[in-house]
């Protein structure tokens, strides 16, 4: 199997394992417990603060763990929208067309049933917000404006370079999901103004069932959770020891091998766009140069993109029509649609990772060009 879905989810690396099953097995004690058992697993879990913190350039105590991005965007968006409400009456929300259901839902959820007021801000072609636009929907009363680091589907790069100066200067916090840009693209919360961001361990080589809230000790926020009190109140729970060492494992490992990871990344993307684009009918989603190194997502004219999914699974090549998050949805794509891809198109997401090689990618592209034939020549297998 050519696995090309890294972008849904990334295999365990070797070293994430080895640094996590101590805690599976020797150090199983409650982190929180005041006994040597207890201290053994919260020494694993305060160094994984210290890896994530030092891999984002933040200060440790603002690293809170959870159980992955969805949670994290939950916590911030809802928590930091209710916490400002009640401190000032803030009650507006801005955030964009193509952010992950995590963060869309909470605010949709937060304007229908909490009273808040929200603005969507649209996306063009490129799969890029224009600055402008989005800092022309702030307001006096708003509270906490959301806009991704990339997107999860098409890899489009999002300005918060620009975006997240602005809006601390008008003094609303930002929340970025970072879940698909932390290791392929470079991240600088506290010189871009960020308040608040989620991060996912099983997307950069780390264990699922683990998160990252990073959020600064000045950003007011309310609790989803109550209960132990730990993560500063933010988020209790009993610490999932082992995963959060693996997630602080992974951090660094990410980070680490970054500077020569990206380059090959974009080099086998290239070469396999390239040699896809070459298919008559097959056009990129999304800006070309501002996306992530590793991400592909191609529309495909005469192939319906489940069948065409189906068709290269069934070759031996697994990759998504999107996110994985909407596997078995029956609504278009929200995210092709704000940028306008065409309807009667298929459309199919390549991610690479740590362990793709070339041969991989050549291989991939020439099942694509095969697969792509027989259905066409079948009439398009559409569903």
């Amino acid at each position: 199997m050519i696995y090309l879905d890294h972008a849904a989810t990334t295999p365990l690396d070797p070293s994430v394992l080895a640094a996590m099953e101590p805690f599976l097995q020797a150090d199983y004690g409650n982190p929180s417990s005041a006994h040597a058992a207890g201290q053994a697993a919260r020494r694993g879990v305060e160094r994984a603060r210290e890896q994530v913190a030092t891999a984002l350039g933040v200060p440790p105590l603002d690293v809170i763990f959870t159980s992955g991005g969805t949670e994290a965007d939950n916590a911030a968006v809802k928590g930091i929208a209710w916490a400002r409400r009640e401190s000032d009456g803030a009650s507006h929300l801005v955030t964009t067309a193509i952010e992950h259901h995590a963060v869309l839902e909470a605010m949709e959820w937060l304007a229908e049933h909490q009273g808040f007021s929200l603005d969507v801000v649209p996306v063009g072609p490129s799969g890029v917000v224009d600055p402008e636009q989005f800092l022309a929907a702030l307001r006096h009363d708003t509270a906490v404006v959301s806009l991704m680091a990339a997107n999860n589907e098409i890899g489009t790069l999002q300005p918060l370079d620009v975006v997240g100066p602005a809006v601390r200067d008008c003094g609303v916090i930002l929340h970025t999901d970072a879940v698909q840009a932390f290791g392929r693209a470079p991240l600088d919360p506290q010189e871009w103004g960020v308040g608040a961001l989620a991060l996912s361990a099983h997307k950069f080589n780390g264990p699922k069932g683990v998160g990252v809230l990073l959020l600064g000790r000045d950003i007011p926020v309310q609790s989803l959770l109550h209960g132990g009190g730990q993560e500063r109140g933010v988020r209790s729970g009993t610490f999932n020891a082992a995963g959060i060492v693996g997630c602080g494992a992974a951090a660094e490992l990410v980070t680490s091998t970054m500077a020569e990871e990206v380059p090959r990344l974009r080099g086998l993307r290239d070469r396999m766009l390239d040699r896809l684009l070459t298919v008559q009918g097959v056009s990129l989603n999304g800006d070309r140069e501002r996306r992530l190194p590793h991400n592909i997502n191609v529309a495909v004219a005469g192939c319906d993109g489940e069948a065409l999914l189906l068709a290269l699974d069934a070759a031996g090549v697994a990759a998504s029509t999107g996110s994985a998050c909407q596997s078995g949805a029956t609504e278009p794509s929200h995210v092709l649609s704000a940028v306008g891809a065409p309807v009667d198109h298929g459309h199919v997401r390549f991610t690479m990772g740590r362990t793709t090689s070339e041969d991989d990618v050549t291989t991939a592209a020439d099942l694509f060009t095969h697969c792509v034939k027989r259905l066409r020549d079948a009439g398009g297998a559409f569903v």
